[in-house]
């Protein structure tokens, strides 16, 4: 068996407050190493020295399980820690709109063009356990992204629980899809691949728009990216790590769904989409997934179930890692996982031909 070497990864940007001083703590650090197995196609990082001192930051900066505290709490830590991220690209157009959505209400959305004529559109849905995360915690990732693959990206800002229990975050997610599909020729110039993606509960999210849109015969997806996406009820206990619950734990997992799905609900597929009984038809799909996230054993069944229903599959397990680490990006590791999604949407992108208006 033989490893060949990737990529190294560091940032370099230092925020102000308690993450300003995480931040620079942790680019002090020397570089990882990131290896990937080329037999299994399995990611793996030499050593942990980098999630250690991660994990001594969040601790030395009074930061409690997210499951031990309140929504707003959560939130709050999950808007610190994006910013560590610091500033993204600059793009060549950012646009801000609303989505009307099922109740009379509108959910917020950001476009980000990098370029005259992007080649793809992707729908992007934030992570945060549908009760945080935002369109601005997520926009460092998402500009990264578009900068990378001269790419669109449209985040959405759909409701969150516990004040917005499902179905609304589902809801809002279908509506923003159906909209940006109405729209990519005023958004990309021409016809474009449409891409659907998310992290967390956002690569939920992302699974479900899915599922729906082949099933009520909507918008044409190209591409579903899956970034330890949360898929199923129960969090796996396989694989802990010393002081993963400083982020995010099989507890804390337990606790998102229990904000997610107050009432019950458990049996439904556009809650849970491994509980979908058809996969077939589907759009291919990327799936990341991390050796100590608690949402690894469904990602992994999902992709399984996928394949097994004929639907092409690209599953990396990224060994070593957290749940988070791919927009975590003072952690470097997540550079290959970056890569990872880069690939795939410059795969099936497409230059738009010239615009006759």
């Amino acid at each position: 068996m033989t490893t060949r070497h990737l990529a190294r990864y560091s940032t370099n940007s230092c925020n102000r407050g308690y993450v300003a001083d995480m931040s620079c703590s942790l680019n002090r650090s020397p570089t990882t190493e990131v290896s990937q197995t080329q037999s299994t196609g399995k990611v793996t990082v030499s050593g942990d020295r980098w999630l250690k001192r991660f994990f001594r930051e969040l601790e030395g900066a009074g930061v409690k399980p997210m499951h031990e505290g309140s929504p707003d709490a959560a939130r709050a830590q999950i808007r610190d820690v994006a910013m560590l991220n610091g500033i993204g690209p600059v793009m060549h157009r950012v646009t801000d709109d609303s989505v009307a959505v099922a109740g009379g209400g509108s959910v917020p959305v950001r476009i980000l063009v990098p370029v005259a004529r992007p080649r793809a559109v992707i729908v992007y849905y934030h992570g945060g356990g549908w009760i945080g995360g935002s369109i601005d915690s997520s926009e460092t990732i998402a500009r990264k992204l578009a900068e990378r693959t001269a790419s669109a990206f449209v985040l959405v800002g759909y409701r969150l629980a516990p004040e917005n229990p499902y179905p609304a975050a589902v809801e809002d997610a279908y509506a923003a899809l159906q909209w940006v599909s109405s729209r990519l020729g005023e958004i990309a110039g021409g016809e474009v691949p449409l891409i659907v993606a998310g992290d967390d509960a956002g690569g939920n999210l992302a699974a479900v728009v899915a599922l729906r849109a082949r099933d009520q015969h909507g918008p044409s997806i190209d591409r579903q990216i899956l970034v330890c996406p949360i898929l199923g009820f129960e969090a796996d206990r396989s694989t802990p790590l010393d002081g993963e619950n400083l982020w995010v734990g099989p507890e804390t997992i337990e606790w998102f769904w229990e904000q997610y799905l107050p009432d019950g609900g458990r049996d439904q597929a556009h809650a849970s989409p491994l509980l979908a009984t058809d996969l077939g038809g589907l759009p291919p799909a990327i799936v990341v997934t991390a050796e100590h996230s608690p949402a690894r054993a469904g990602a992994e069944q999902y992709a399984q179930r996928l394949r097994q229903a004929g639907v092409a599959v690209d599953l990396q397990l990224y060994h070593g890692q957290i749940h988070g680490f791919f927009n975590t990006l003072m952690l470097p590791q997540g550079e290959r996982a970056f890569q990872q999604v880069i690939k795939a949407i410059r795969a099936r992108s497409v230059r738009p031909a010239p615009s006759t208006l």
